[in-house]
């Protein structure tokens, strides 16, 4: 009750922001290797809401949303730019705090952003905050296996840097990055894994199950050097039988109304978690 942030974030956002989400942190102690990795991960961002997409019912009603909860999420500030440099992190956020467009730093509410101890001076985390619950660790796994692979990548390959190798043009490719990605996630939020999205690298046209394809078989690679692709290989699963949403609204297409659909949803899940639980207890004992 003593706490003025949240009391803020009550008084100007209601319910809003009462969602449920999964937000994963990376380790990368190296500020400018950080603003290069959230550079790429902010281009990409939308393929992890499509895999993750699990919010589209509300008030026991379809929304017309795969991801309610990030279509309706009041990302904010209302423009945030990809940041160029350690530096230019630091001063924007002190420029937003300034002009009282931030409560506080902890107040940047985007698809991902650098984190640390001391934000924006000490950071050491990249922090994706796109994806929606997912109660599937399985799934879980995948993801962030997917994106620890592409951030290993990006570390040995510095030119992955969308501000570097995307032909968008050069004098506004910028600006013009972060609106095609915001259009990315407002329909990916809508449509998932069916999202018709513009890719970073040249704008074409291409469905985010196709782009997840895509960058999947350029990762696998990776994680099997590094010795994880054994997580990864659930992403396939995903693409081929869909996320979460995509399941409860076709289970809804032949006439189970939502409050069942989260019935059988909550059985399913803790079934699952019995089941994982007995199987990781006899591993541990064996």
């Amino acid at each position: 009750p003593n706490n003025t942030y949240h009391s803020y974030i009550e008084r100007s956002y209601g319910t809003k922001v009462v969602t449920a989400s999964i937000h994963i942190n990376v380790g990368i102690s190296d500020p400018e290797i950080l603003m290069r990795a959230c550079r790429l991960v902010r281009m990409e961002a939308p393929l992890y809401l499509a895999l993750s997409a699990s919010s589209p019912f509300l008030d026991g009603k379809t929304t017309g949303y795969h991801s309610t909860r990030w279509g309706m999420f009041p990302k904010t500030p209302s423009d945030v730019p990809l940041f160029e440099s350690h530096r230019h992190f630091i001063q924007w956020n002190e420029e937003q705090l300034a002009a009282g467009t931030m409560f506080n730093i902890r107040h940047l509410w985007t698809s991902v952003r650098p984190n640390g101890n001391r934000r924006p001076y000490d950071l050491n985390r990249l922090e994706l905050r796109i994806c929606d619950l997912m109660v599937d660790p399985i799934a879980l796994l995948a993801v962030m296996a997917l994106l620890e692979a592409r951030l290993i990548q990006l570390i040995h390959d510095p030119s992955l840097d969308p501000l570097e190798i995307s032909t968008i043009p050069a004098n506004n490719r910028s600006a013009d990055l972060i609106a095609l990605t915001d259009a990315n996630e407002i329909a990916a939020a809508e449509s998932s894994l069916d999202a018709q999205l513009r890719h970073w690298e040249d704008g074409r046209l291409i469905l985010a199950r196709d782009w997840i394809e895509e960058l999947y078989q350029e990762v696998w690679p990776v994680a099997k050097k590094h010795g994880f692709s054994c997580f990864l290989s659930p992403i396939k699963k995903i693409l081929r039988e869909g996320n979460t949403a995509s399941q409860w609204l076709q289970l809804h297409s032949v006439g189970v109304d939502p409050r069942q659909v989260m019935i059988q949803a909550i059985q399913s899940m803790a079934e699952q978690e019995s089941l994982l639980e007995d199987q990781l207890c006899q591993s541990l004992v064996a």
